[in-house]
């Protein structure tokens, strides 16, 4: 799909909706982050957790849950998304070491990565994300005087509206090379809107540029409705997953981008877990078992 973007369709910040998973995801990085066998550091993390009335009460240590790792959402969940938070981290690092100094978030939620990555000299980070997510961020690294590492950019901007002259706009060069990541983004999204967004970055990015996003498999969203981290999500915080996820089929996002020139490679958050020794390994009734992690690159010629 090509042309006119799909209108928004909610306006949330970080107190409902779509919005409190950035939220849940923030209060998994603090968990990891006080890990003695952290796989990402995010000292900011828990501040937004107790920044946020709704999630004031949420763990931010394995400690202050009394079933500790047992417990499917705060510790395999939790460590799926410190896994998940490493495994990118490192993706966006490699690509900028290339000589890439464009990286541009996707829906950026409360991603701090331009505050604690060391990025070479000249990276600027635009964070895409709606006003009232980055406006609470922005208070609450203000209040704890954070400072960037990289030059960053906050586009306040629903990705269902025309986020491309925003980012324009705010500076990006499209000439130039730049590297892209929508993380836990994608099964949020109407199928066309999906397809917009990868289209999108297609068209923006010259050669050299990477892009790396999570997709699910479409028949794992319902065969694994009872899954123990969906049940955990919901009844704990009152999160459910499945009502927010996009119903409707999903497109191949990696083989447009294979038929569009680029090299794409797939993954299992298994493989990872395997390859850091720590993470989620494969359960029975697993809502895992349909999370792949791609990465795609733009050759050069």
């Amino acid at each position: 799909m090509t042309g006119t973007a799909p209108q928004r369709t909610d306006v949330e910040g970080v107190d409902g909706g779509v919005g409190l998973t950035a939220l849940l995801v923030a209060a998994a990085r603090a968990i990891e982050t006080h890990r003695h066998d952290s796989l990402a550091q995010d000292a900011y993390a828990e501040h937004f957790v107790r920044a946020a009335p709704a999630c004031a009460h949420w763990p931010v240590r394995i400690q202050q849950v009394p079933d500790g790792d047992a417990n499917p959402l705060w510790g395999r969940f939790a460590r799926y998304f410190g896994l998940r938070t490493r495994v990118l981290d490192d993706f966006l690092l490699r690509s900028v070491r290339t000589g890439t100094r464009q990286v541009v978030l996707l829906g950026a939620g409360l991603d701090t990565r331009a505050f604690r990555l060391d990025w070479p000299s000249g990276c600027t980070v635009f964070e895409i994300d709606r006003a009232g997510v980055l406006d609470f961020k922005h208070h609450v690294l203000d209040d704890r005087a954070a400072v960037p590492k990289a030059k960053r950019v906050p586009v306040p901007v629903d990705l269902r509206e025309d986020w491309v002259s925003a980012l324009t706009a705010a500076g990006f060069d499209p000439a130039a090379p730049s590297v892209w990541l929508a993380e836990g983004l994608l099964f949020y999204l109407p199928a066309p809107a999906e397809t917009y967004l990868i289209d999108t970055v297609d068209r923006l990015t010259t050669e050299g540029s990477a892009l790396a996003f999570e997709a699910k498999l479409e028949k794992d969203l319902l065969v694994y409705r009872d899954s123990p981290i969906y049940t955990a999500t919901r009844e704990q915080i009152g999160i459910d997953l499945l009502h927010l996820f996009d119903e409707g089929p999903r497109p191949d996002s990696a083989g447009a981008l294979t038929a569009n020139g680029w090299s794409t490679t797939m993954y299992t958050p298994f493989d990872f877990t395997r390859r850091h020794g720590r993470g989620p390994l494969p359960e029975p009734n697993d809502a895992l078992e349909g999370n792949r992690w791609v990465f795609a690159h733009k050759p050069r010629p």
